[in-house]
């Protein structure tokens, strides 16, 4: 609603009763009438009006058996108290003409909250569309910048081709991880001197680079981070472990929980005796494997032969060689799955079923025996084996050229 002047503070809302019949100058000339002289000369609804101090007075009046009623508007540019004087010197109002009249106050309008009320909800939207539409959030800059870096400073290191952090050669430390994706993460942190073992067996470039540099292990914290571990221990030098929570992967790790893991890295002493103490925890609950030492120089002709191969083992090996694939056996000798070589640690770590035997064309390494060793698998035949520091006793471990000897 259009009001007289622009400084308007207050509205005084108004009800009015009149028994009989009047019109709308007739309740102005009402109000001017009987507050006038009432209030003095400071607050006279003239001189208010002619000065602007209030504005101009709206009525609206209907008229129905015989009784009128309406609204009363008195727009104010006075203080409150002043305002608060005006509304009530309204009520005094008790005659229209020859009528009886009642006014009754309804409300007194602070016309400044509902335009603070309006500019509460526009400036949220003006805010929400600046967030939206104008702003990007500081991550959202910071993973953009690190995105657009962060493949070009991965590079290959050593024989083997590996996934290097750029500050692999120049940095004293260095933090060995499983693969490139953990490398991707650690580079998003700021994290250079870092590399990865890409696969089961530890590359020698990897032993070798242990006994220059001070090394940190980060590894998932799951069984296949376990495994890692072990073989490390046994073949490089490291003097600090890093393991991700329990069930979580270092590719997955945010950069608070990286910072955090960093900071309580674990000497590697403290771990080496840490085994032992699950070792004997598990005894009760589950038959411990027993392992011979495996032997430290090539076995003589007399112990390579093996004349207790299932047939169907022996003759998958006729089909596997070259090919880079693996046959998975159940416990009568059937073949139950066909899968990739690069699949097959993943995948036995998973495996529910009961398995007899895996023959595949690849190394045999020594996180493959033990992942087969926990499954009770009864053989391994590969196209070849690494270096193999423990042999479960009732793991059967063959190499192809061991089978074409005794066949």
């Amino acid at each position: 609603m259009s009001h007289s002047i622009s400084t308007t503070k207050y509205i005084i809302h108004g009800k009015i009763e009149v028994e009989g019949i009047v019109e709308k100058p007739d309740v102005v000339g009402a109000i001017f009438g009987q507050t006038e002289g009432l209030l003095g000369e400071e607050l006279d609804l003239r001189d208010l009006q002619k000065t602007g101090r209030i504005g101009r007075i709206q009525v609206t009046v209907e008229s129905e058996g015989g009784k009128s009623h309406g609204k009363i508007l008195i727009p104010s540019s006075l203080n409150r108290v002043e305002t608060s004087i005006l509304a009530s010197a309204l009520e005094t109002v008790d005659r229209v003409g020859p009528c009886t009249a009642h006014v009754v106050l309804e409300q007194i309008e602070d016309v400044r909250e509902v335009k603070r009320r309006q500019i509460i909800t526009r400036a949220a939207s003006i805010l929400k569309h600046w967030e939206e539409d104008v702003i990007p959030e500081t991550q959202e800059i910071t993973h953009e910048v690190l995105q657009s870096i962060k493949v070009g400073e991965i590079q290959k290191w050593g024989p083997e081709n590996l996934p290097a952090g750029p500050e692999i050669e120049n940095s004293d430390k260095i933090i060995i991880v499983e693969g490139r994706a953990d490398i991707l993460n650690l580079l998003r942190c700021g994290i250079g001197n870092t590399i990865a073992v890409e696969g089961t067996n530890i590359p020698k470039s990897i032993v070798e680079l242990s006994k220059k540099k001070e090394c940190t292990v980060f590894l998932d914290g799951d069984r296949g981070g376990d495994l890692i571990l072990k073989e490390l221990l046994q073949v490089a030098k490291i003097k600090y472990v890093l393991r991700a929570p329990a069930g979580k992967e270092v590719e997955d790790l945010t950069r608070k929980e990286i910072i955090r893991i960093l900071k309580n890295k674990t000497p590697v002493a403290k771990v080496l005796k840490e085994p032992a103490k699950k070792r004997d925890k598990n005894k009760k609950q589950k038959k411990q494997k027993k392992y011979q030492q495996a032997p430290s120089s090539k076995p003589k002709k007399g112990k390579k032969e093996i004349t207790d191969i299932p047939a169907p083992l022996a003759k998958g090996i006729t089909q596997l060689k070259e090919t880079l694939q693996a046959n998975i056996y159940d416990l009568d000798a059937k073949l139950t799955e066909t899968i990739s070589v690069r699949e097959l640690t993943d995948k036995l770590a998973g495996y529910k079923k009961d398995i007899l035997a895996i023959v595949f064309d690849g190394v045999i390494t020594q996180r493959l025996v033990d992942i087969a060793s926990e499954k009770n698998v009864k053989y391994l035949i590969g196209a070849r084996k690494s270096s193999l520091t423990k042999i479960p006793q009732d793991l059967k471990i063959v190499t192809f050229d061991q089978i074409s000897h005794s066949s």
